[in-house]
C-alpha cells in the first residue's frame, strides 16, 4: 500500500470520526458544550474549535506545495486564525457546516495528491514567524496526528458529560483482506 493510500484513508477516517463527534456534541445543551471542563481548550466546543483553527492553520501552509495550489485553493478564502484558542464558531451548528467543508477539502487535498507530492520538502513559517523546512509527508502524518490528539479529548469530555461516540478505532474503516 502507497503513503499516499494510507493518507486517503486518514482523510475519509477524519471526515467519519468528526461527524460522530458533532453528533454525538449535538445531543448536550449550548451551555454543557461551553462548560469549561479542565481541558486544554476549556470546553468541548472550544476543542472542537482548536481542532478547525489547526486545520485551517496548517491547510493554508500544506497550500503552498506546488502540486497543492489548485487541491487547496478553498482554503485562501477562510479566514486566517490569530489565536490556537480562537472560537470561530460558538454555534456547534455553524461550526459543524465549517467543518464538514473542511472535511471535504481534506479529501478532495488527498485524492488529488501523487506519491511524489509527498517526498518534497515545504518552506512554512509557524505562528511565531520561526522558518522550517520539513518533508511534506511528515507535516501530513503531524495534520492527521494533530486531529487524533484533540478528538481523543472531545470524545473523553463527551463521555464524562454522559455521551458515549461509540466506536472510534480507525480500524473500524480498514478493509478485511481475508479474500486476498
Amino acid at each position: 500500500m502507497l503513503l499516499k493510500d494510507h493518507f486517503e484513508l486518514l482523510s475519509i477516517y477524519n471526515q467519519w470520526m468528526n461527524s460522530k463527534l458533532y453528533e454525538a456534541a449535538s445531543q448536550l445543551s449550548d451551555t454543557e458544550l461551553a462548560k469549561d471542563r479542565g481541558a486544554f481548550f476549556g470546553s468541548i466546543l472550544g476543542t472542537l474549535n482548536h481542532i478547525m483553527v489547526g486545520d485551517i492553520i496548517w491547510l493554508k501552509r500544506l497550500a503552498n506545495h506546488p502540486a497543492c495550489v489548485s487541491l487547496l485553493r478553498e482554503t485562501a478564502g477562510i479566514e486566517q486564525p490569530t489565536r490556537l484558542d480562537q472560537m470561530l464558531f460558538k454555534d456547534l451548528g455553524r461550526l459543524f457546516q465549517q467543518r464538514k467543508r473542511l472535511d471535504s477539502i481534506i479529501i478532495n487535498w488527498m485524492a488529488g495528491l501523487s506519491e511524489d507530492d509527498l517526498n518534497v520538502v515545504l518552506t512554512y513559517h509557524n505562528t511565531q514567524g520561526v522558518a522550517a523546512n520539513k518533508r511534506y509527508s511528515s507535516l501530513v502524518y503531524h495534520f492527521f496526528n494533530h486531529q487524533t490528539h484533540h478528538r481523543g479529548q472531545v470524545s473523553t469530555l463527551l463521555l464524562q458529560a454522559g455521551v458515549d461516540i461509540g466506536v472510534t478505532d480507525l480500524l473500524a474503516l480498514i478493509p478485511d483482506e481475508s479474500g486476498v
